[in-house]
């Protein structure tokens, strides 16, 4: 039986610590016909010497710039050889039959474009972190996974068809890439997923969840949990994602609701906790989305 190839990407960006046990976890997978690719963006210290000492089968690209979770994706997906593409975190660990079970679903579903694994909170044992996702709310631009912070007891066992993939994981055939293009860059951090998988269902392919399969997820391991990185880049990536996928009339009643509850909501909680640095990101993501470039960094 045929085995297509699998190019599995990674992007590191200094955490050549998690870049190193992620590749550890992908030297156990079962499947026989993989090519494993390191995006190093930028790092402070080139990741590339020690990597090809333990991992000498591995590809190592060096990027001369950041290029964000997108950009630095793209730069692998270039490289790659694949007929699918597999994106992984860095922070992450996986059972060793993870792609056959994926696979399974490209044979038994001709639609499927992508395809995510069942996640599971590393530090959390038998706690799931994901097993699909709710549409996105028009009003308030949040959504929350499938099966969130429940304890794994079988409940979340069928093949679904679902909104989203999850970033830290996704399964995309060749054929999405040549037909959609890759991830949009436009988003740096977070959100690019969700927008990408919304070019995808346009393009008349399904997102699919496959809980046979499971990724242990070190979550916030990247940016940090409370970091002013991540409250520019969320923030400004939920804005760029409402106004690029929802249609005019709903994406007022976003607009409404973020200037008169999220913004002050949120200020004000970052003021009463002394996080002025959180306060300066904040506004900062709001005026980069109003076209004002130079705000394009936290």
């Amino acid at each position: 039986m045929k085995k297509p190839l699998v190019s599995i990407i990674t992007v590191n960006y200094n955490q050549t610590g998690l870049t190193l046990e992620v590749l550890e976890a992908l030297e156990k997978l079962t499947y026989p016909n993989i090519e494993i690719i390191v995006v190093d963006n930028d790092s402070r210290e080139d990741p590339k010497p020690v990597i090809m000492e333990k991992f000498p089968h591995t590809i190592v690209i060096n990027s001369e710039e950041n290029l964000g979770f997108a950009g630095g994706n793209n730069l692998g997906v270039v490289r790659s050889k694949g007929d699918y593409v597999f994106f992984v975190n860095n922070d992450i660990d996986i059972t060793p039959d993870a792609i056959e079970r994926i696979l399974e679903i490209f044979d038994e579903y001709p639609d499927a474009g992508v395809v995510s694994p069942k996640f599971h909170y590393y530090y959390k044992p038998g706690i799931i972190e994901y097993a699909g996702y709710h549409p996105v709310n028009t009003f308030t631009a949040r959504n929350v996974p499938v099966g969130g912070y429940e304890e794994d007891k079988g409940q979340h066992e069928n093949v679904i068809s679902t909104n989203y993939a999850h970033g830290g994981g996704m399964f995309v055939s060749r054929k999405v890439i040549d037909t959609v293009g890759m991830m949009p860059e436009l988003y740096f951090l977070y959100y690019e997923e969700f927008d990408w998988c919304e070019q995808i269902k346009k393009a008349g392919f399904k997102i699919y969840y496959q809980p046979k399969a499971t990724i242990f997820h070190k979550s916030s391991e990247t940016v940090g949990k409370v970091s002013r990185v991540r409250t520019y880049y969320l923030n400004r990536s939920r804005i760029l994602f409402m106004r690029r996928n929802v249609p005019y009339p709903k994406f007022l009643f976003f607009l409404f609701y973020f200037t008169f509850a999220t913004w002050p909501v949120n200020v004000l909680r970052f003021i009463l906790k002394g996080e002025f640095g959180h306060v300066a990101s904040f506004n900062k993501a709001v005026l980069w989305n109003l076209g004002l470039k130079q705000f394009n960094k936290p």
